[in-house]
């Protein structure tokens, strides 16, 4: 059975799987990119992107006025064990027919 886990902040939230290694220091996630944003109303949850998007607890802001490059690496997040079954992952084909 995979464990899904909400991982949220004050800026969003988002379900992802995960898997414990020595490679990640105790206390850090790492989340990869690249899932399409796929936001719900997770019971007893904010706003989640069900997909694993990171850009959902991520800050929208450029480094600087010179170079506004990506800020968005870094982010203080909580993480807990979603407590029920998770929904299915929307298609990137359902997510483009909303917009």
């Amino acid at each position: 059975m995979i464990r899904i886990w909400n991982i949220w902040n004050e800026r969003g939230a988002v379900l992802a799987s995960a898997q414990v290694s020595d490679a990640i220091r105790q206390g850090v996630v790492q989340l990869a990119t690249g899932a399409w944003y796929a936001p719900i109303d997770l019971a007893g949850s904010r706003r989640t992107c069900m997909n694993g998007n990171p850009n959902a607890v991520t800050s929208d802001i450029g480094t600087s006025i010179l170079s506004q490059g990506c800020a968005g690496q870094l982010s203080l997040v909580s993480v807990a064990r979603l407590p029920t079954e998770a929904p299915p992952v929307v298609p990137h084909v359902q997510v483009l027919r909303r917009a």
